[in-house]
């Protein structure tokens, strides 16, 4: 069994119009978010063994506020998982080597978003939960079980173990 993890990158800033959308930094809120979903994934013992992430620097810096991921794990930043479409997300994680048992991708939508939701389709499931149906926000994780290889991964071939958003934690609750 696999566990695939999918985090949304957090809110980022648009207050200057002089970066380019691969170089805009998080915003407060977005820290804030991204740092209470750090809580929550400790709290939830999970560990990720590989984090593959987007070379945006919102992407990177959602990474770097979740803090010592516990491991520590292999951090690999790819450009082509910036504002890369779902399939091509599916095609990263099939190359992720079978010795890994946690996966974390940190990526955008709505390419994470159109996986997540292809991933939960599976008639067995019943299909995505509302929640998920209805958006991915930012900060947002996805964490699902995968039987078998990774290389074998497919739409409707995993289980939704949870789909957590920053508004469902205490922390961002005030």
């Amino acid at each position: 069994m696999h566990q695939l993890l999918l985090l949304r990158h957090a809110k980022s800033a648009w207050d200057d119009p002089a970066l380019s959308d691969h170089a805009r930094p998080l915003n407060a809120r977005g820290r804030r978010a991204a740092s209470a979903m750090a809580g929550a994934m400790r709290g939830l013992s999970l560990r990720p063994e590989l984090v593959l992430v987007s070379s945006s620097r919102r992407t990177l810096q959602t990474l770097e506020t979740l803090g010592t991921l516990e491991g520590p794990p292999r951090v690999e930043p790819m450009d082509d998982l910036y504002l890369a479409p779902w399939t091509r997300l599916m095609e990263v994680v099939r190359e992720a080597p079978e010795t890994v048992g946690s996966l974390l991708v940190i990526a955008h939508n709505p390419g994470l978003h159109d996986f997540a939701l292809a991933l939960a389709g599976g008639a067995d499931s019943g299909g995505p939960p509302p929640a998920l149906t209805e958006a991915f926000p930012t900060a947002s994780l996805a964490e699902f079980a995968i039987e078998g290889p990774w290389a074998g991964l497919s739409p409707g071939r995993a289980r939704l173990v949870r789909f957590l958003q920053p508004r469902d934690l205490p922390e961002m609750a005030a």
